[in-house]
């Protein structure tokens, strides 16, 4: 593939994330902020993004595993990584959390 097929293929897939809504409009704010003092802006952010969601999930497997389950710790994670997401425009993940926390307040362990 050559350097323009791959462009458009970037924008393709770029596309594709806003309409099925895994991205918002924080996102391009995000892409707004990058510039030529700091080319790698959006990359440093996701991948940072990245290294806590990695952190956050398994702290969230190591509470669901603990009995009894203590949802004040669920929730607490939950709502770091519903921040983190929020920040960067990843509002899937976002939504997800928002409804895992709801089941964390009602202490509802089928959710």
């Amino acid at each position: 593939m050559d350097r323009s097929q791959l462009r458009h293929q970037a924008a393709y897939v770029r596309r594709s994330l806003f309409d099925q809504e895994y991205l918002d409009e924080q996102f391009i704010q995000l892409e707004e902020l990058q510039d030529d003092a700091n080319p790698n802006f959006v990359q440093e952010i996701v991948t940072s993004y990245y290294c806590d969601s990695v952190r956050l999930i398994q702290n969230i497997d190591q509470a669901l595993a603990s009995r009894p389950l203590d949802f004040r710790v669920l929730d607490n994670y939950m709502h770091q990584f519903k921040g983190s997401s929020s920040s960067i425009g990843a509002k899937k993940v976002k939504l997800e959390c928002q409804q895992f926390r709801e089941y964390c307040y009602a202490k509802n362990a089928d959710g």
